[in-house]
């Protein structure tokens, strides 16, 4: 009998080419034994025993790159009889508690083999490895093998089985491996007559050369593509997509061509985060000649571009040489279909020819967005593909003893699963508007569910009950026989921005919350906050007053509506000044709506206020095409200033114990400064990070707090986050960047709130 260990590594090490590098550790350690995949990470069982802190300074060093080790530990045991040398086992089905990797971008040495001539993976485009390709969209359940994947229809050819079987070889166990033997192939199925020999590549590069627009089946989903430099290419799609403005992201095939589309002080950084394993769709500013059609991104300034990911898009980019309009395919408020018959009924009308596969796409996954801040550090908007599903350790105090699942919010949504002292977030999917996403909201929560394992036993919910979440949720919590938490809106998204810095759970900070809309703990509707919070609890401390949202959601879609509320509330010669430009308004019936409180429920939206600047300035439409459109255009206008001016005075009002902004002197300042719209525009950013900003240093001092947390989905103004950071230097500042602060992490802070809760019940 000899004295051997066991060590257990936690983390994202399946599906990443972990075991062949131990079991290369191994060798050069000389040690004897075995490794395997469990239900809870890795097992090494080793002897003789090495020195272990050596050891795992290796492990940590030299590990595949798409791995992320989490937790390390050991115990020594004795071994019968050691096995003479080591050896990878078959992978165990006792739990889950791994983390699964999320999807990797094509890498350096799959490409050279898929344009490489020579090689018997030549043009294929399901070529893969340990270091890339499918992961999470392809997994059905855990631990991640290949029987338990969407590539369990495609047995291994006896090439591609000796590279599975080998421990030296970098497809050792890729459980996503093929070659043009034994995997996926690509089918065309089209509208319009082609030359019958074309191979389904050639037809669909064919195709977009003659300006049609083409639906490309992906690994979590389809992508309408076609010619980005194809002025009437672009004219068919918006028509036929009834997207009139809304900007679409382009696929660019190299640094070349990315370097006549990108400014010169933002392309370096541009180029490493679109270049990176994550491969996310970026958002930068453009070069004014940048030589693609004028409707890719209407009116603006910045353009959402995205390198090749997969193999197939590595084929079609390197075909074409120019920049591709890569887009959802899902017709206007529904969700993207999945299914090849439905999505070839469905959007017939807007696409000439399907590039597919006959792979299926077992989980919907969506290209993850970034934007860079000022310093050239990227910024999630929307986290998927790629960063999914990585999850966010909370603060050990608030571990859990049972499962959690967070259904977040009814925009931008994400849901999250909570187990211990972890919090997994799901992909994107949205506006919950639609039944076509709520039934794959539903889906996606099962697969999660049944992947993991977990049976959770409280679901928390935003605290609004009109919510679809919400209703969902508790229909959910009744079928599970499961506890409800609700949660109200801005404390989950102070919460989310904590969790994310790892803020501990005994810390208080004062949070600036500045989003559209949602329901504040004495009903009213909020959405410019000033908060006292930790995870367990808050108090409102002050913000933005409150205003009608005239026509309720109409206020949401037309800026004009807050405008005229904004004024009536603190503009009293409003008539006087109102803009020509929207003469055509009906303001005078409007007006008696809001006075006689018809349809027009008070809110203190940040979000709304904006598009009230962004209507008086005149570069927002009297409808918004695209949620947030006014207040991108209103932030654009505001960088295109060269002289910045002095800033404008603001005041504050107490109401009882809380501080407010003084919208009434505001409006005053602001309309009287003499200046260009683009000082104006300016000026309002400003001045509203200014008021806000010492709400919460005044709030700070009397709490003796030295945290601010800047959270919602306003946030996202980068020349908004820049100011409040200018007017707060004196403290220590938290806004997400790994996590997207609006909504789509809304999901993070109710799970940690939620757990927060539990553990103040057990104390």
């Amino acid at each position: 009998m000899s004295q051997a260990v066991a060590i257990r590594i936690q983390g994202t090490i399946q599906g990443v080419g972990f075991r062949p590098f131990i079991w290369q550790l191994a060798k050069q350690y000389q040690l004897s034994g075995d490794v395997c995949n469990d239900g809870s990470g890795v097992l090494i069982r080793a002897y003789p025993i090495p020195d272990l802190h050596r050891f795992t300074q290796d492990l940590r060093m030299h590990a595949p790159p798409l791995s992320d080790i989490q937790n390390v530990g050991w115990q020594f045991f004795h071994w019968h009889q050691p096995p003479p040398n080591f050896s990878i086992r078959a992978s165990c089905l006792d739990g889950s508690q791994t983390a699964i990797a999320p999807d990797a971008a094509t890498c350096p040495e799959c490409l050279t083999e898929i344009f490489d001539p020579t090689s018997h993976r030549y043009l294929y485009p399901f070529t893969t490895c340990t270091h890339c390709g499918p992961r999470f969209s392809v997994i059905e359940a855990l631990p991640y093998d290949r029987e338990r994947t969407s590539l369990r229809e495609f047995p291994l050819c006896p090439s591609c089985l000796k590279e599975y079987q080998s421990p030296d070889n970098r497809r050792f166990h890729a459980e996503s491996t093929a070659c043009p033997d034994c995997g996926p192939t690509l089918m065309w199925r089209s509208h319009c007559s082609l030359p019958a020999n074309l191979a389904p590549l050639d037809a669909a590069i064919e195709m977009l050369q003659q300006g049609k627009i083409i639906l490309l089946k992906g690994l979590g989903g389809f992508h309408l593509v076609c010619d980005g430099t194809n002025e009437q290419a672009l004219a068919t799609l918006r028509q036929k997509k009834r997207r009139m403005s809304k900007p679409f992201a382009l696929m660019v095939p190299n640094r070349q061509w990315l370097a006549k589309l990108v400014v010169a002080e933002q392309l370096e950084a541009a180029h490493q985060l679109l270049a990176s394993s994550v491969a996310p769709i970026g958002l930068f500013k453009r070069r004014d000649d940048a030589p693609i059609a004028s409707l890719v991104a209407p009116m603006l300034d910045e353009l959402g571009l995205i390198y090749p990911s997969n193999p197939l898009q590595h084929m079609l980019s390197r075909a074409l040489n120019r920049p591709l309009v890569l887009t959802s395919a899902n017709l206007s408020a529904q969700a993207p279909m999945l299914d090849d018959e439905q999505v070839f009924k469905e959007l017939a009308s807007v696409f000439d020819g399907l590039l597919g596969h006959n792979r299926a796409i077992v989980t919907r996954v969506d290209d993850s967005l970034l934007r860079l801040d000022s310093s050239q550090q990227p910024i999630m908007l929307r986290r998927s593909r790629g960063y999914v599903p990585q999850s966010c350790s909370i603060d050990e105090s608030l571990r859990l003893s049972a499962p959690l699942l967070a259904m977040g919010s009814d925009l931008k949504n994400t849901f999250a699963l909570a187990r211990q002292n972890e919090v997994i977030l799901s992909a994107h999917f949205g506006d919950l508007a639609p039944l076509s996403v709520q039934n794959q909201y539903q889906s996606a929560i099962e697969h999660y569910l049944k992947l993991y394992q977990l049976h959770p036993q409280w679901i928390v919910l935003d605290a609004h009950p009109g919510y679809y979440s919400h209703q969902i949720g508790q229909a959910l919590a009744d079928k599970l026989d499961a506890q409800v938490i609700e949660v109200y809106h801005h404390h989950a998204h102070v919460a989310a921005a904590m969790a994310e810095a790892h803020v501990k759970a005994s810390h208080k900070v004062v949070g600036i919350c500045l989003d559209g809309l949602g329901m504040g703990n004495d009903g009213a509707l909020w959405g410019g906050e000033c908060l006292v919070a930790d995870y367990q609890g808050f108090e409102h401390v002050g913000g933005l007053p409150a205003v009608a949202l005239p026509g309720g959601n109409l206020a949401s879609r037309q800026p004009w509506r807050n405008l005229l509320a904004q004024w009536l509330a603190f503009v009293p010669d409003w008539q006087k000044r109102w803009p020509e430009e929207l003469a055509d308004c009906p303001v005078q019936p409007l007006s008696a709506a809001i006075k006689a409180q018809v349809n027009s429920p008070l809110a203190s939206s940040a979000g709304r206020l904006f598009d009230a600047a962004a209507a008086y300035l005149g570069c927002a439409p009297h409808t918004l095409d695209y949620e947030g459109q006014a207040a991108i255009s209103l932030e654009q206008l505001a960088t295109r200033i060269s002289d910045v001016p002095t800033s404008m005075p603001v005041t504050l009002m107490q109401k009882g114990a809380r501080k407010f902004l003084d919208m009434a002197r505001f409006w005053q300042a602001w309309l009287n400064v003499q200046g260009s719209i683009w000082q104006k525009a300016w000026l309002f950013h400003d001045g509203l990070a200014h008021g806000l900003a010492n709400i919460a240093l005044q709030v700070a001092k009397e709490r003796d707090i030295k945290t601010i947390v800047l959270c919602g989905g306003v946030m996202n103004n980068l020349l908004l986050r820049e100011r409040f950071e200018y007017y707060l230097k004196s403290k220590q500042i938290i806004c997400a960047q790994q996590y997207p602060c609006g909504d789509g992490g809304l999901s993070l802070g109710q799970a940690v709130i939620g757990a927060a809760k539990l553990k103040a019940q057990q104390v």
